[in-house]
């Protein structure tokens, strides 16, 4: 599992990439959470449930990210890592447990407004998913 941040102008735009697709939505938080809090280590002391379903995977991606920027701007819950994902490619469904811990236990800025379908790409190749997604700052 890995990403990187990659060129633009505005806003923030990393590649996500992993040997499944549960691993690419992983990197993928992954990024988003270091946007959000920087190098801060957060601690797993409460845990959270949530499940998706959509018609594209695209969207699959794009509301997986939005939910942890719900999670904190509504229950002020900041992610830390992964209890369990499993993504359903077929049927376009997401179920996750997450860990990490109340926003007032730390000092971080928030730059994220939102997660875009600008430039937005999901692909599979040589074995590998990959996805470039660009986030509003």
């Amino acid at each position: 599992m890995s990403y990187e941040f990659l060129e633009n102008t505005a806003d923030v735009k990393f590649r996500a990439e992993g040997y499944t697709i549960e691993e690419m939505f992983i990197s993928s938080a992954e990024a988003l959470n270091e946007v959000i809090r920087g190098d801060i280590k957060i601690l797993a002391q409460k845990e959270k449930m949530f499940e998706i379903k959509v018609k594209d995977v695209e969207s699959l991606l794009h509301d997986f990210l939005e939910e942890f920027l719900y999670l904190l701007d509504a229950e002020k819950f900041l992610y830390s890592n992964f209890k369990e994902l499993k993504i359903d490619e077929e049927n376009l469904t997401l179920k996750a447990t997450i860990l990490g811990d109340s926003e007032e236990n730390y000092t971080f800025t928030n730059d994220v407004k939102a997660v875009t379908y600008n430039e937005m790409v999901i692909k599979k190749a040589e074995g590998r998913y990959l996805c470039e997604v660009v986030l509003d700052v």
